[in-house]
């Protein structure tokens, strides 16, 4: 039947697992332009605040669902999401990652939560990135994985045409067809989905590609990273935590190993073997084992 989804089903589902971890979806205003739906603590919460920030892709509750059970048992959690996806939005013409970042930190200092440690995967890596450069003084601990602060517009170039073979970012992070979804996730998954019905991912691009597209065009358009021939990165006063699939195709291993050179001394790196560019994914266990242990350890 036309009418049924299985994907508005699960994502039903998946929205009761957040309401289970005794979160709630919140959505403020943070400025004049930008509104922010997130989800967060339905009360005063004492423990230590965690952020976590998702990849260009699905919405967030969609890329944070392995980790939230978890991660609860520990930590306030705000999982936003970024402009231009889910309900969050803007009437700024501002599109760079450098206006997420500035738009997250101002959801938490009107949320009155001071100092937080942030995890960003992919495309949220580099807000995570930019946050924790901003405000040394509020982001404690910063955990960037599987992104590639460092890219180059040589980088980008080489994989877009070498290994996602397509004409440019669009095609593949915002899929419009089947076959487009099924390159968009043999790159990113080490072991893949096996067969999946052409049904089924046209209503995967329907429920989490679809909404805003002509914006996160935009938003593609808008990114600094891999827009040069150099890289315009600083080293960072906190702790910094790498965490990267050892097969990753969006982002090379090597490309983690330099970014640890160039955030400095209090970079520590994290290799989790057999994933690809979703280790939080693809083993989900192993992934919040690490970051829970990289964030609750001593300071080095």
């Amino acid at each position: 039947m036309a009418w049924f989804s299985i994907i508005s089903l699960w994502g039903t589902y998946i929205r009761h697992t957040f309401t289970a971890a005794a979160l709630s979806s919140q959505t403020i205003d943070i400025d004049d332009e930008t509104t922010i739906h997130f989800w967060g603590p339905k009360s005063a919460n004492p423990k230590p605040p965690l952020v976590l920030l998702h990849g260009f892709g699905p919405d967030a509750h969609w890329q944070w669902h392995p980790q939230v059970a978890f991660f609860a048992r520990q930590f306030a959690l705000y999982i936003p999401n970024l402009v231009f996806f889910g309900d969050s939005t803007t009437k700024s013409a501002e599109r760079t990652e450098i206006f997420q970042a500035v738009s997250v930190g101002k959801l938490m200092e009107k949320l009155g939560v001071e100092r937080y440690y942030v995890v960003g995967t992919s495309y949220g890596g580099y807000v995570a990135y930019h946050m924790a450069a901003m405000w040394p003084d509020r982001v404690e601990k910063v955990v960037i994985a599987s992104s590639a602060v460092n890219m180059t517009l040589r980088d980008n170039v080489e994989f877009l045409e070498k290994r996602a073979k397509v004409e440019n970012s669009v095609e593949l992070l915002l899929p419009e067809t089947a076959a487009q979804l099924k390159t968009l996730i043999a790159i990113a998954l080490y072991r893949g989905l096996g067969y999946l019905p052409n049904f089924l991912l046209n209503d995967v691009i329907r429920n989490m590609y679809s909404k805003n597209r002509n914006k996160k065009i935009e938003l593609l358009k808008g990114l600094q990273v891999g827009k040069y021939d150099t890289v315009n990165i600083s080293p960072l006063h906190q702790d910094v935590f790498l965490v990267w699939g050892e097969h990753d195709q969006l982002f090379l291993l090597k490309k983690a190993t330099e970014l640890k050179e160039l955030l400095g001394e209090k970079t520590q790196l994290e290799v989790i073997k057999d994933t690809g560019h979703a280790p939080q994914t693809e083993n989900p266990a192993l992934f919040n084992k690490i970051v829970y242990k990289l964030l609750v350890g001593s300071s080095s």
